[in-house]
């Protein structure tokens, strides 16, 4: 009986010393504050709307001028050109532009100037491209292929250069020119095809020297065989 009684003193005083200790507050995550990003976000938007919409009200109004934007013209910008010359130059730019890039890069440079019987090497074409490559992209647009012709007018082109093989063979319609310009065309073109490339000369001459090796090689033949048919008779 007296342990029994003891227990419960024991087990009331626990529970009662269990009741005034401070129990421990639930950890909770620290409240973050919210982020201010997408309002920030929406306010530029909205500010870049409103300015947007208040100049096209101004420009409607006739309280501000337009921004202009500079437009490549080939028929004002290069007015020593018919139009009609321009139109056959830009049909020659787009039938080499492969790629449909509005480019005539590396490799259909190359294209080009084999189809028009004036190849090139591969140091030749970059020389030829860095000519006339205003921006320094490596490759030709239809405004810096228009450069070659002008600067092939004006004479500023070395006589044996690439780009002035590509002026002087690039295909155009002479049957508006009249005699002389169509004399003239023919005349620069047989010019140009009889300067050729050192590639074609060295080909030919490599050429020329296997015939003269075969023929010579024939005429030793013959030589023998007669020589052989006397001794034998």
């Amino acid at each position: 009986m007296a342990s029994n009684e003891l227990a419960k003193k024991l087990q009331s005083r626990l529970a009662a010393t269990q009741e005034t200790e401070p129990r421990p507050e639930p950890e909770h995550s620290p409240v973050r504050p919210k982020p201010q990003e997408a309002d920030g976000a929406c306010g530029d938007s909205s500010s870049e709307l409103s300015a947007i919409l208040t100049r096209r009200q101004d420009i409607n109004e006739g309280n501000a001028a337009p921004r202009l934007t500079r437009v490549f013209n080939p028929y004002t910008e290069f007015k020593e050109f018919s139009r009609k010359q321009i139109k056959d130059m830009e049909m020659m730019f787009k039938r080499y532009d492969t790629g449909k890039d509005g480019f005539i890069d590396l490799m259909e440079l190359k294209l080009m100037m084999e189809k028009l019987g004036a190849p090139q090497t591969h140091l030749g074409l970059k020389n030829m491209i860095k000519e006339v490559d205003e921006d320094f992209d490596g490759k030709l647009s239809f405004r810096e292929f228009l450069l070659i012709f002008r600067r092939a007018a004006a004479g500023e082109l070395q006589e044996e250069s690439g780009l002035m093989a590509l002026a002087r063979l690039s295909e155009i319609n002479v049957s508006t020119e009249g005699v002389m310009g169509a004399k003239d065309f023919f005349e620069a073109k047989m010019q140009a095809l009889s300067l050729g490339s050192k590639f074609e000369a060295e080909i030919r001459e490599e050429k020329e020297e296997r015939k003269r090796q075969e023929e010579e090689k024939k005429e030793r033949q013959a030589a023998f065989k007669q020589l052989q048919s006397t001794f034998c008779s």
